[in-house]
């Protein structure tokens, strides 16, 4: 048995450590990616049951640019395999993206940032070690991912070798980021700036391909995403493109590690800027901190929620070319009454929009207990702040930041579609109706803080009710979950505009449960040690 390079000496053993550490963080990522990978392949399946419906759909997507901007290349879209590729591809590689650069960010500059990674060095271990094994460890978790698309397409009977493209695709993109942030962790020693380079990338990565895929497909070569999409599953299927995915990955890893033996343990190629030699007055207070340390998370969700309303704002006009006359889309869209086909997607937009949003209220509800966790907590609460305004300070930031992606979500629907239907009085009236949906994000920003101030160990219980949300809001009616768990979902209570009436009892009712839930949150926080 060949003996590993000095340098990688105890990566077996760190990668171990690795996943003992985050088995609850693996355990979500490599479950709830082909969850919701499966359940959209089941609702595709149970929305076009006939091949006739499944032609319809596909000439309603011809030409359609925001849809192909959005989905990805329209492949064999007159299948079943085809639709569920288009429907599921591009979110999901996405996600598994995302996946391994938090995975490798996480492990590898997050470790050095949090002083650990030294302790680590002192021990018999080589100096690439830890991030081989954060590598491993990623790539681990991309090929289970990748596996269970696949086994999981294949018991949805549909056919083997364009299942298991698919499911390679997701494994190729995931090994392909974790070689890029890994790069990433070499140049920069701030985390936060390693997960925004890297999702920088992923976002141009996204732009490329949605150009090149609404015109000859050319300028797809440039993105990562349209390397794997070129596989074509289910459309005539083709290996060698996962062979430039790979030999990407190999150059990225290969640059890391020249770069990592250019520089000292704890710092970055690129020296951070210098700050000015006197603090900003608003750094002194907790809100003013609160908002300059989650700036980069609300600019970038709120990004990322606009461009996701231009695009369901500009297919709205065409949705009923694109669902013709397919029964079971219009009955599962139009479920609203009387309400127009085109009021009814809208509302559904919205909906699927203020649940992305809601990532933000937990993330940013989630970011006091990280402060503490990284030992960042304790030396501001030494001064003269109380817990319960150094808490507050961060909640503010979640509860108005909430409001202002909301906002950038139906600023986008209403313009978009304004434009299309020449009818711009149509973004004041989107606009308030993803405002509803700002009580219902108070809810689970509340419930993260209870959690926070109560069990602050179980944070990721947040992560899972926003799951359970996802999948009541995006696939109740597919599945037909009973209902009682569909009212555990505090988005099955508001008023969905713009199909439905706006009553003010049930945002009423949530704001007081979300209040509730603070109260509790910081109330134990008050009661309990730090740390």
């Amino acid at each position: 048995m060949t003996a590993l390079p000095v340098e990688l000496t105890g990566t077996g053993r760190l990668t171990r450590l690795l996943l003992r550490r985050e088995r609850v963080r693996v355990a979500v990522w490599i479950v709830a990616t082909p969850l919701l990978v499966l359940l959209t392949a089941a609702g595709v399946k149970e929305l076009y049951p006939t091949q006739h419906d499944l032609d319809v759909a596909a000439r309603g997507t011809e030409g359609n640019a925001a849809a192909i901007a959005f989905n990805g290349p329209p492949l064999a879209l007159d299948t079943l395999g085809g639709e569920v590729a288009f429907q599921t591809g591009t979110l999901g590689l996405v996600v598994v993206a995302l996946m391994s650069m938090f995975t490798v960010g996480r492990n590898t500059r997050g470790e050095e940032e949090a002083g650990r990674t030294e302790l680590i060095r002192a021990l018999p271990v080589g100096r690439h070690a830890g991030t081989a094994a954060a590598l491993m460890a990623a790539t681990g978790m991309s090929v289970a991912v990748g596996a269970a698309v696949a086994l999981g397409l294949v018991a949805m009977d549909l056919p083997t070798t364009g299942s298991l493209v698919l499911g390679a695709s997701f494994c190729a993109l995931g090994i392909v980021f974790a070689a890029i942030t890994t790069a990433a962790a070499q140049i920069s020693e701030n985390t936060r700036v390693v997960h925004g380079g890297t999702g920088a990338v992923l976002g141009v990565a996204f732009v490329l391909r949605a150009v090149g895929d609404m015109g000859d497909g050319r300028l797809s070569w440039l993105s990562p995403i349209g390397w794997v999409q070129k596989t074509r599953p289910y459309a005539g299927e083709r290996w060698w493109p996962l062979l430039v995915a790979a030999a990407s990955a190999a150059g990225a890893i290969v640059v890391a590690a020249r770069l990592a033996a250019r520089r000292d343990l704890g710092a970055g190629l690129v020296q951070p800027r210098p700050g000015p030699p006197r603090a900003a007055p608003a750094l002194g207070r907790p809100l003013g901190l609160a908002l300059r340390l989650q700036r980069g998370g609300l600019i970038g969700w709120s990004s990322a929620v606009f461009l996701a309303g231009l695009a369901y704002g500009w297919v709205a006009d065409d949705v009923e070319d694109f669902v013709g006359d397919n029964d079971t889309v219009r009955d599962l869209i139009a479920s609203f009454g009387g309400a127009s086909l085109t009021d009814a997607f809208l509302t559904r937009s919205l909906l699927t929009v203020a649940l992305v949003a809601t990532g933000y209220a937990v993330q940013s509800a989630l970011r006091p207990r990280g402060e503490e966790s990284a030992l960042r907590a304790e030396p501001v609460l030494a001064t003269p702040i109380s817990r319960r305004r150094w808490v507050s300070g961060h909640l503010t930031v979640s509860l108005l930041g909430s409001v202002l992606v909301l906002a950038a979500a139906g600023l986008g629907t209403g313009l978009a579609y304004g434009l299309v239907s020449h009818d711009l009085r149509q973004i004041p009236r989107l606009l308030g109706a993803a405002l509803v949906y700002a009580p219902a994000l108070w809810v689970l920003t509340g419930l993260t803080t209870a959690l926070f101030g109560l069990l602050p160990r179980a944070g990721a219980l947040a992560w899972a009710m926003l799951g359970l949300c996802l999948v009541v809001g995006v696939l109740g009616d597919v599945l037909d979950l009973p209902g009682w768990v569909a009212a555990l979902s505090p988005f099955e209570h508001v008023p969905q505009l713009p199909a439905d009436h706006l009553t003010a009892t049930p945002p009423a009712i949530l704001t007081a449960i979300a209040a509730a839930l603070v109260r509790a949150g910081l109330t134990g926080f008050r009661r309990r040690d730090v740390g």
